[in-house]
């Protein structure tokens, strides 16, 4: 097994790495950014190495300083997390280039999927179901009005190297195709580089389900059941339960099938989610695959009890999965809240300061992947989200009175969060009943 890992992020997902690798005996170091140097990962960590000042580029984005802090502290293999550079087919290049062990997919693997247009095109060839739509990107104005006419109103556009939500853009009638045309490869360009985009029917209420795939290096796949991620503000997941109660067990088998079918078309590595739009008839439609582990890992990881993050650095050092599909036994449920440093009453405004008081709840069933503390200064420059509540239980009636008693014993103060906001969600009579799509938190608001 590897002696030492360099995790390449920051926050409640490089906490988590770490505790990973100290069960299993390997040491860690950790970077952070000048901004991040009281942060807890830096202080469970057995070394640390500063990368840059406190902006993303040029400290957790800056691969030049990352494979420099990662060669001369001796480590081995690097876990890039999510967001950030996990998704960066030139980062996993240049590590595999300095005999680095990326601990996730290889870089031809990100490239073929981090490119949505692409990933499409290759699930089409592999006769994985898709949303109707364009083949590739859309050329020009004129490809997209043409192409809107052929699927029909409503139509989708999403930046082709998408992701969090940014360069999507819904249209009802073709009178708003043009500014939200331009909007839209605005957006992608700004916040990808890249403003190609490509056309989806849009499929009214969908749920959003997404499976987790495990592959090794040797063809074996697995998937450990599915995550229903449709409770979501501005396209972005706030809550996430597994399993779904939406999804009948017909239809959870023949999805599970198919996500495996498509992370083989594409000979997958590593841990990986293919992810589902299910449409009110249970008509489902692969929409991307996220190469990388996701924040919502842990509810997986309650129903199944398989260690996600030990099984990528099992993988990525060349061990063969130790199960198989029929060993994988989903049993209970479980249910995550993201707790956000925001102000739910102001559009959900990052809220940034000092915790001046913090209790975090436990119990029978309860856990919570964090980075925070009483005293931590929580920066401005990074994403609002600063842990994350799970609640497991035999049934989901138990995991959600435990999540009501969690949310109700979590303090944070100092800065405004939204655990009153999920308090409320999850004592919501319809989200109770498991009546909910992606269109719950709208109308939840008004």
């Amino acid at each position: 097994m590897f002696n030492k890992i360099l995790i390449a992020n920051r926050g409640e997902i490089a906490v988590r790495i770490i505790r990973a690798c100290m069960e299993m005996g390997i040491k860690t170091v950790a970077i952070y950014s000048e901004a991040d140097k009281d942060s807890l990962h830096t202080q469970m960590a057995d070394e640390a190495i500063c990368v840059g000042p406190a902006p993303s580029k040029d400290s957790y984005l800056n691969i030049k300083n990352i494979i420099s802090a990662t060669v001369l502290s001796g480590a081995e293999a690097v876990h890039p997390g999510f967001g950030f550079l996990s998704e960066n087919s030139k980062f996993a290049q240049i590590c595999k280039e300095c005999n680095i062990v990326f601990i996730g997919p290889d870089s031809e693997i990100i490239d073929s999927m981090g490119n949505k247009s692409n990933a499409r095109s290759i699930m089409i060839d592999a006769k994985v179901p898709v949303v109707p739509g364009s083949d590739g990107i859309i050329k020009d104005y004129k490809d997209a009005v043409d192409m809107a006419q052929k699927i029909g109103y409503p139509i989708m556009l999403k930046a082709s190297a998408g992701g969090g939500g940014r360069g999507i853009r819904i249209i009802r009638h073709e009178k708003d195709l043009l500014k939200e045309f331009n909007a839209a490869k605005a957006e992608s360009r700004v916040s990808f580089g890249d403003d190609s985009i490509y056309m989806e029917k849009y499929i009214e209420e969908p749920h959003h389900i997404e499976f987790q795939i495990l592959a090794d290096n040797y063809g074996n796949v697995i998937h450990i059941g599915e995550r229903d991620c449709s409770l979501q503000r501005r396209n972005q997941k706030i809550l996430e339960e597994s399993p779904s109660p939406f999804l009948t067990d017909e239809l959870r088998k023949s999805m599970g099938e198919v996500a495996i079918k498509a992370a083989k078309a594409v000979n997958y590595k590593n841990a990986g989610t293919i992810e589902f739009l299910v449409d009110k008839n249970k008509n489902f439609y692969f929409m991307e695959m996220n190469t990388r582990v996701q924040v919502e890992h842990p509810i997986s990881e309650m129903v199944s009890n398989i260690d996600i993050i030990k099984e990528q650095i099992k993988i990525a050092f060349g061990h063969k999965l130790n199960y198989k599909q029929e060993d994988v036994n989903i049993k209970g449920h479980a249910i995550e809240c993201r707790i956000n440093a925001e102000d739910p009453h102001k559009k959900f405004t990052p809220s940034p300061g000092k915790i001046e008081n913090l209790h975090v709840p436990g119990g029978m069933g309860i856990r919570f992947d964090g980075n925070v503390y009483s005293g931590y200064e929580i920066p401005h420059y990074y994403d609002s989200m600063i842990g994350k509540l799970i609640a497991y239980g035999n049934n989901r009636e138990e995991a959600i009175s435990r999540m009501k008693r969690a949310l109700t014993e979590f303090i944070i103060e100092g800065v405004k969060t939204n655990i009153d906001f999920q308090l409320d969600i999850v004592n919501d009579k319809n989200f109770i009943k498991g009546i909910y799509d992606t269109s719950f938190i709208e109308k939840y608001k008004k």
